[in-house]
């Protein structure tokens, strides 16, 4: 069965193009491609980031983004239910075992302190490079940076951030003014949000 990582690969080899040109132009990171390609789900990006990440790739090279992602999930089912290969079973001495256990309650202990300090903390930062509010063209690349972790809506629709937490979004403007919100959240829900109105003149 030919499967969705062969046929994206398959379809860039053919339009000669390398990951490094389609991560620059799309703004995605070179490894999310790469593990797509390579079916490691190891290193697939979380969810809704890995569906968002597929269609654009399929659409970039001129596939069809909805048909290829159905592909994707049925592969991606596929891989994760097969059974894992066995494990080969170590035998630990008692004074490894103390180390082990206590380097292991204290890595827990400490990543539990950080998460509960973040939880709390203050939104997101977002910044947001605004164009000048009176534009000409009728598309709009918008961009900006927040924290790698946030999550990205920029008019409700979610927007890819990348590992250094910058994002851009093109961004279709209607004739007259146009409003654009930019929200930011963190993993624990706080919002930070940018927002301006837009003038397209035709």
């Amino acid at each position: 069965m030919f499967s969705t990582a062969d046929l994206l690969k398959t379809t860039r080899l053919d339009k000669d193009l390398s990951l490094e040109e389609i991560s620059h132009q799309l703004k995605i990171p070179l490894k999310y491609l790469q593990a797509i390609e390579d079916d490691d789900l190891t290193s697939f990006p979380k969810e809704p980031y890995c569906s968002l990440i597929v269609k654009d790739y399929a659409q970039f090279l001129k596939l069809d983004g909805s048909e290829i992602l159905k592909l994707f999930n049925r592969d991606y089912n596929t891989l994760k239910n097969k059974p894992s290969p066995q494990k080969r079973v170590f035998s630990f001495t008692p004074q490894f075992t103390f180390i082990f256990l206590s380097l292991i309650s204290l890595l827990v202990f400490s990543s539990y302190l950080i998460f509960e300090y973040i939880k709390f903390q203050k939104p997101p930062k977002l910044t947001v490079n605004w164009p000048n509010q009176s534009l000409s063209e009728p598309q709009l690349y918008l961009s900006g940076t927040t924290d790698p972790e946030s999550t990205i809506r920029i008019n409700k629709n979610l927007t890819i951030v990348d590992i250094d937490g910058n994002f851009s979004q093109k961004i279709d403007l209607n004739p007259g003014e146009n409003q654009i919100i930019v929200e930011a959240e963190s993993p624990s829900g706080k919002v930070n949000s940018s927002q301006q109105v837009l003038v397209y003149n035709q």
